[in-house]
């Protein structure tokens, strides 16, 4: 069940006690995982759950966290992207895999 949070730190924090315990980069066309050199292509994940945070004092600094899950199971973790001028540029079925929540 999705829950609503007041702040990114919040959400974090709870999805962290729930098992998403990866933190992944997004890159052109896949996800990646530094801390144990890991990559799942597009069609390896799943975004089980997408939030949006603006902070109050700067309405031009949006970020999304996207909880998400390897299909094979073995792996569930977070990823925030901003959108921002500084947001990293992916490709267009990145983009659409992960608004697909």
């Amino acid at each position: 069940m999705k829950k609503n949070y007041a702040s990114l730190s919040e959400a974090i924090n709870d999805l962290t006690l729930n098992g998403y315990t990866y933190n992944f980069n997004v890159k052109d066309d896949h996800i990646e995982c530094q801390s144990n050199d890991v990559k799942l292509e597009i069609d390896e994940f799943h975004v089980d759950h997408m939030y949006r945070f603006q902070e109050m004092s700067d309405v031009d600094n949006e970020s999304i966290l996207y909880a998400i899950s390897a299909i094979d199971g073995d792996m569930k973790g977070l990823l925030v992207n901003s959108y921002s001028v500084y947001s990293t540029p992916v490709s267009a079925k990145m983009v659409e895999k992960l608004h697909s929540r």
